[in-house]
């Protein structure tokens, strides 16, 4: 870890249709190599496929309550102490959650095989819009976790 000072964090930018930092988030996420049109499009496609699926609430809606279903409260961390490494809960800060929670979305989306990136990617959203589907259950798995390493609660620092 850097001795340094930390690094100054960059605002991110909104997305163009729904002036959301949340959908630019997103849009960060799916985005490989740069290509950030091909990203966009991938995205607004899935929020159509949403759109289409899900009657009464916007996709910005549903991705926003997504999102907020799938975000972790807890993780937990190696700490190293005497020669011996243990896994420390730790709660996680709100930027962090969010980053979590879209990047299991779309990687759980992508490893969704014999499927568009389009449609895997509205059908994670609405899994998780749901409060089902994988990115749920990875969070689950990860409260779990940190539920059974409670005891190593007093690590922390």
């Amino acid at each position: 870890m850097s001795r340094r000072r930390r690094a100054v964090k960059r605002p991110i930018r909104p997305d163009a249709r729904y002036h959301s930092e949340l959908v630019g988030r997103l849009v960060n996420t799916v985005m490989r190599c740069g290509k950030r049109s091909l990203a966009q499009r991938i995205v607004y496609e899935s929020f159509d496929e949403v759109e289409s699926k899900q009657s009464g609430a916007t996709p910005l809606e549903i991705l926003e309550r997504a999102v907020d279903n799938a975000k972790p409260r807890l993780e937990v961390k190696s700490r190293r102490v005497g020669g011996a490494t243990y896994q420390v809960p730790l709660e996680v800060s709100g930027g962090r959650q969010v980053a979590l929670a879209l990047r299991w979305l779309v990687g759980f989306a992508q490893a969704r095989k014999n499927t568009p990136l389009p449609r895997a990617l509205a059908a994670e959203i609405l899994d998780a819009y749901q409060g089902e589907g994988n990115a749920i259950r990875r969070r689950d798995e990860t409260h779990r976790m940190a539920q059974a390493n409670k005891a190593f609660a007093h690590f922390r620092w």
